[in-house]
């Protein structure tokens, strides 16, 4: 679809991408079923092969498919794909594709490094609306909300409602007990004709409904699933002008929806590099809520010691965790420091790899965000990394996919470039593994042995920001 469509009519995409969502089978790479012909056409010879599109098909086809996922998410974000992620490649991810490699005027998108560079830009996309999937208290659903845009929340009867500053857009949950409503009454309901009120799109199947509307300056969508244990949904309206930022926004929360999960699951990205991330179930830290400009990343290495890098102190005299100060215990030229923390959190068992990094190899960058750990995918490049990593990533861990220490980011920009808010990908130098064993070992502190059920999520626990106040 072209991007003017997209933006124009974001919300019947939507309505069109949760009537695929409602049905297993149709999770496919386009919006709605295929109609069948109303009469049987004439034979046809089959189309030639494109074959710009089968090598793409080929190349993404051979990832593992948490990565196809990974990839198709950050493309929602990106604004150029607006169907289901479902890691299968059709039409629709080659267009997305396509839109994405013309806009950026690099070259494949499906390239080692500029796969990277797609899946930080959709997570730093992800990460500037604050998205957060978790499960809704009141609902019992898991819900993916834009939290910087939708910054109100407040409690109905029967589920959640947030809504923006200005009330431009607003999205509820809802949820009734067994036995006490049906899709056959919401649907009508949904659909009765009122004044100034333009039904757009509905769909009814057995077990879920989607129903959206026009109504002056307005759009809204309305969907529900039936289950064992009741009818749950949401509701979304927002102003027309609102679409071209607020259209990707559906697309991820219909995504994000699972009205009867049995567990909360991550985020396609997190999922792909074995990490959570700020897309994930909550994870606390025990710093501050939002890291402060010129705050840095701890990571506890041994009960009460934390580990970062000595450029988080430069100029703090009172470094804190949460509002507990810490204590300097020693620093080195490499550019590390150790700090005392009383009531860390538990350690993490921190194992450094040995052998050099290859070129252009992926990497994940931990620290921490909102309100919880940000997973930041990273490209290897000589004395550093490229990650799309915001303040406070000083001292931030970066791991291989196996889950080993291969440095901690050495310094932050002062005044780091931004995009609409965002501090883009950048070049940022790192104290090396070999630095970082050295040290620890100095300090008493002995290095962990491999473990196989390690990973980058393994550390994220033992995360923390310090703050410098």
């Amino acid at each position: 679809m072209a991007s003017r469509d997209r933006r124009t009519a974001p919300l019947l995409t939507a309505a069109l991408l949760l009537g695929c969502l409602t049905a297993p089978g149709l999770a496919q790479d386009h919006p709605a079923p295929i109609r069948p012909a109303l009469k049987a056409a004439s034979p046809a010879r089959p189309a030639a092969p494109d074959p710009a599109f089968e090598a793409a098909r080929a190349a993404f086809e051979a990832l593992p498919e948490a990565e196809r996922k990974a990839i198709q998410d950050a493309l929602v974000w990106t604004g150029d794909f607006n169907a289901v992620v479902s890691g299968a490649f059709g039409r629709r991810t080659y267009d997305a594709l396509t839109a994405y490699r013309t806009r950026a005027g690099g070259p494949d998108p499906l390239d080692p490094r500029e796969r990277a560079a797609l899946l930080a830009a959709g997570h730093a996309a992800k990460a500037a609306a604050r998205f957060r999937i978790a499960t809704d208290p009141a609902s019992g659903a898991v819900m993916g909300v834009p939290e910087r845009l939708l910054s109100k929340r407040s409690a109905l009867q029967a589920g959640t409602r947030w809504q923006s500053a200005d009330g431009r857009m607003t999205l509820e949950t809802r949820a009734f007990p067994p036995g006490t409503e049906t899709l056959d009454h919401l649907f009508d309901e949904a659909t009765a004709p009122r004044p100034n009120r333009k039904v757009t799109y509905r769909l009814r199947r057995p077990d879920s409904l989607v129903v959206t509307a026009e109504t002056g300056p307005g759009l809204s969508y309305i969907r529900y699933d039936a289950g064992s244990q009741g009818v749950r949904g949401f509701l979304i309206g927002y102003d027309r002008a609102l679409a071209p930022e607020v259209g990707r926004m559906v697309i991820a929360v219909a995504n994000a929806f699972e009205p009867f999960p049995a567990a909360v699951a991550a985020a396609p990205t997190a999922r792909a590099a074995g990490v959570p991330s700020a897309t994930a179930a909550p994870l606390p830290l025990r710093g501050p809520a939002e890291p402060a400009e010129g705050a840095g990343t701890g990571l506890v290495v041994a009960p009460g010691r934390v580990l970062t890098a000595s450029a988080v102190l430069e100029g703090c005299a009172a470094p804190r965790i949460g509002q507990t100060p810490v204590r300097v215990l020693a620093t080195d030229p490499s550019g590390l420091a150790l700090l005392e923390a009383s009531g860390a959190p538990a350690p993490a068992r921190v194992v450094v790899r040995p052998d050099p990094l290859a070129a252009e190899e992926t990497l994940i960058a931990l620290a921490p965000g909102a309100d919880r750990v940000q997973a930041a995918p990273a490209t290897a490049v000589t004395g550093g990394v490229i990650v799309p990593l915001q303040p406070g990533g000083a001292g931030a861990p970066v791991l291989d996919r196996s889950g080993r220490l291969v440095g901690l980011v050495a310094r932050y920009p002062a005044a780091p470039r931004r995009v609409a808010g965002i501090v883009p990908p950048g070049r940022l130098a790192l104290v090396p593994a070999k630095a970082v064993a050295a040290f620890l070992a100095g300090q008493g502190i002995a290095e962990a042995k491999p473990r196989p059920d390690g990973g980058p999520g393994a550390l994220a626990p033992a995360l923390v920001a310090i703050a410098c106040r």
